[in-house]
């Protein structure tokens, strides 16, 4: 079965160095995952934290329902929600944030298995400005080269 994404983090590739991915649910309420459903979710600045064990992520905006009811007045689009993962795995992935340049942030957000929404979580290092410069140099010349045949 072909995964569907919603929402990519393109800017993550360009601004971090992704040395590990992983899989993860995440808790959304019912007019959410009708929304993200629909593609209005969008994960530019968002981060992962964690606290008491447990995963977070943050800054994700994802738009209100169109037919929200009427009930829920507040609703906080860019709200904390919390992801699923092992223990183990947010213990591992804590760890390596403590260590100095590593962070967690999200890469995309897609209908894994049993139509279930996943969000794919990649544990990065920040890239300096001459990286950047020379990722943009690779890409041009190859672009070059795929001209020329």
């Amino acid at each position: 079965m072909e995964k569907k994404i919603f929402s990519s983090n393109r800017k993550a590739y360009y601004n971090y160095e992704i040395l590990e991915k992983l899989e993860t649910g995440i808790v959304l309420s019912g007019y959410e995952v009708k929304s993200v459903r629909r593609s209005n979710i969008s994960l530019v600045d968002s981060i992962v934290r964690f606290s008491n064990s447990e995963a977070f992520v943050e800054n994700v905006f994802i738009a209100p329902y169109e037919q929200i009811s009427s009930h829920i007045a507040d609703y906080d689009p860019k709200r904390k929600r919390k992801l699923l993962m092992h223990k183990s795995e947010i213990n591992r992935m804590h760890a390596k944030v403590k260590e100095k340049g590593f962070t967690v942030i999200p890469l995309e957000v897609y209908i894994g298995g049993k139509g279930k929404v996943k969000l794919l979580i990649g544990l990065a290092k920040g890239k300096k400005s001459y990286d950047k410069k020379e990722a943009i140099k690779k890409k041009d010349i190859a672009r070059e080269m795929a001209k020329e045949y």
